[in-house]
């Protein structure tokens, strides 16, 4: 499948937002024009992106601010398919979430219940205010016994001034300290597919998955029969896909680069 026939027949767009759509706070060129175009052509988007520091609202209002004017359901994060999951299969559970004060509070406002002291499940998500008491808590709790869970497994977010260590270089650290390995849940894992799925109302066959990295999703997309387009414009290089594994339906230099 080629970029034109994604464009012509899907249906519904889940486009990853840092070094997809924007870098930090610089959007990328071409990225307000697909979105017109996918307008125009009346197909239904969302936003899906693993970083876990903020919350929906939160994401809305950076979109506005660089010209991309969508509502809270047209943006999903990792956070979200996490205090869903956790909401589902452990409705009574206490947690201690490394995360920030956003998350938190989003957390909070859904019925979970955070605790500081004895948890029965520790979430890792990405927290840009990690302290070092926020780790050694952590790998303490799940020394003794509590469930290790993480909103997702990037190891690196890109910025405009290059890479910081994300929710998956803290874990790596937790995991080395405990031996302990978390369940992720953003992408490229079965409970964001799902999420997405009944977030969309749509089949599989319908969903294109547009990203800039092999390992979320690209890698989501190979594992659960989803076609995907990777962009270029992020984390990924041309030598990176060369040796991968991990193969998308179709790459592009950009989201502009999809509409030219």
């Amino acid at each position: 499948m080629d970029v034109r026939e994604i464009m012509n027949e899907k249906q519904c767009f889940v486009l990853d937002m840092d070094g997809t759509f924007y870098l930090g706070s610089r959007i990328l060129e071409g990225s307000l024009d697909f979105i017109s175009e996918l307008t125009r052509r009346g197909k239904q988007f969302i936003f899906f992106t693993n970083n876990s520091s903020k919350n929906s609202r939160a994401y809305v209002d950076k979109l506005a601010r660089m010209g991309c004017r969508v509502t809270e359901s047209q943006v999903v994060t990792s956070g979200d398919v996490t205090a869903c999951y956790l909401q589902r299969h452990y409705p009574d559970s206490s947690v201690y979430l490394v995360g920030t004060a956003v998350l938190k509070a989003d957390f909070r406002q859904r019925g979970i219940k955070l605790v500081d002291q004895n948890p029965d499940i520790v979430v890792v998500a990405f927290d840009t205010g990690l302290t070092y008491d926020d780790l050694s808590q952590a790998c303490r709790f799940i020394r003794e016994g509590s469930l290790f869970l993480a909103t997702h497994p990037d190891l690196n977010c890109p910025t405009e001034d290059g890479f910081i260590p994300d929710c998956g270089a803290v874990c790596a650290c937790i995991t080395a300290s405990t031996q302990v390995t978390p369940k992720y849940l953003g992408k490229p894992n079965r409970e964001t597919v799902d999420y997405l799925l009944e977030h969309l109302q749509c089949a599989p066959e319908e969903l294109v998955l547009i990203g800039d990295r092999l390992y979320t999703e690209i890698a989501m997309g190979v594992m659960h029969g989803i076609d995907t387009v990777l962009v270029l414009s992020g984390e990924t290089t041309l030598s990176d896909l060369k040796e991968s594994k991990v193969q998308p339906a179709c790459t592009a230099g950009s989201l502009a680069d999809m509409i030219r």
